[in-house]
């Protein structure tokens, strides 16, 4: 399984400006690239292919307006048009209706003023992690970086990105060993049906409730003034400049803990459950009620693809269902509906069989419940018999409908 593991980078002056520049160059090999396709399908040259990008590229760095792309590595150079071709491949599949989700649009420019650049360097650039723990890149040098954790294998890339913030991560790609993993996570019996909230974060069948941090609401009055500070400053001078990073750095440090709790929390549930059902929520439409910043804050897509693909990393059963299944509606202990409630209802009695059930955790053991139904009775290969052509001996089958 192909995982990232991110680190913080620590490079010095004149590494900061060596990757500026690289950052600089990989975005003017993007833009061309994007330019030349556009004018090719303007003039009615048809589509340029991705082996004439890469030539066209290489001709390039000949000419006096583009010599100083030879500066950097020509991995960073060929992987910035590897991009564009898999935006140009995700754009042409969603108007053909061949990718699942949202629709993707077509490439458009890259900006200096971006918030976020990234480059990335293959094997074949030989980055290196050195003895003395430094990440060795061509062109930039042997860079100080964080370990927080080690590797679990050789890394097959890595991108090196800076944050609105200004700082610096390198993201590795490596290969976990599925046999070492089941090993860190012995198996367990248990099941756990979670129903997210707002409220409470996540209310768990066994009956537990996380309290939702909320990092954002508890950031407010800091980001309040930062923003405020921003906006009294003067357009594109470097007091602005220095008003916006700090107001990014303070939504960064909200953002990292937010990430935190949900790797945390995520880890946890996993280590001790065997199999995970949740509801597949549609938190864009969530997003754009009067509870779009309770939503936002509480990251639920984020934790969801985390608990996602840690349970297929450690050999866990992960089931969503469906977003109209009437958890809250359905009495846990004998079925009966009993209809719709006010979001105030937080408790509730079944006319049937008398159970009070708190709302929440009822709606957790209901998705526990559909989760399993979901999981033993899923219609996968080989589990409906194969259709066969009734014989003629059968009764009501007439001899001509062969």
């Amino acid at each position: 399984m192909q995982l990232r593991y991110r680190y913080r980078l620590y490079p010095t002056s004149v590494q900061r400006a060596a990757l500026v520049r690289a950052f600089g160059c990989a975005r003017v090999v993007f833009n061309d690239a994007l330019a030349a396709r556009r004018d090719a399908h303007r003039t009615g040259l048809g589509f340029l292919s991705d082996a004439q990008l890469s030539a066209r590229l290489t001709a390039s760095k000949k000419t006096p307006e583009r010599a100083w792309l030879a500066e950097v590595s020509a991995v960073v150079l060929q992987q910035a048009l590897a991009d564009l071709c898999a935006a140009y491949r995700n754009f042409l599949a969603s108007t053909a209706g061949q990718r699942k989700g949202p629709k993707f649009g077509a490439p458009q420019f890259r900006s200096r003023k971006d918030r976020i650049q990234a480059i990335r360097f293959t094997r074949n650039a030989r980055f290196k992690i050195t003895a003395g723990r430094k990440l060795r890149l061509p062109g930039i040098g042997e860079v100080a970086v964080r370990w927080s954790r080690p590797l679990p294998s050789e890394p097959s890339s890595v991108t090196v990105i800076k944050d609105a913030a200004g700082r610096f991560f390198a993201s590795f790609v490596v290969e976990t060993d599925t046999a070492t993993d089941a090993a860190r996570f012995p198996g367990s019996g248990a099941e756990l049906g979670i129903d997210l909230g707002l409220a409470h974060f996540a209310v768990l069948s066994d009956g537990r409730k996380i309290t939702s941090p909320r990092f954002l609401r508890r950031a407010e009055k800091k980001l309040k003034h930062a923003q405020r500070a921003m906006s009294r400053k003067q357009e594109h001078s470097a007091n602005r400049e220095k008003a916006r990073a700090n107001l990014a750095r303070a939504h960064a440090k909200a953002a990292d803990a937010r990430l935190d709790f949900h790797h945390k929390l995520s880890t946890a549930l996993i280590r001790e459950t065997q199999a995970v059902a949740v509801e597949d929520l549609a938190v864009k439409g969530l997003a754009r009620t009067r509870l779009a910043k309770s939503v936002h804050d509480a990251g639920w897509a984020a934790f969801l693809g985390m608990l996602e693909y840690k349970a297929r990393r450690y050999g866990r059963a992960f089931t969503r269902i469906g977003r109209f299944e009437p958890t809250s509606q359905v009495c846990s202990t004998c079925g009966a509906r009993d209809g719709p409630k006010p979001l105030h209802v937080r408790t509730w009695s079944c006319p049937a069989c008398g159970t009070i059930h708190d709302r929440d955790i009822n709606a957790a053991k209901n998705i526990l419940a559909l989760g399993r139904r979901e999981r033993l009775n899923a219609c996968r290969d080989g589990v409906r018999p194969p259709r066969e052509v009734a014989t003629v001996s059968e009764a009501g089958t007439r001899r001509s409908a062969a």
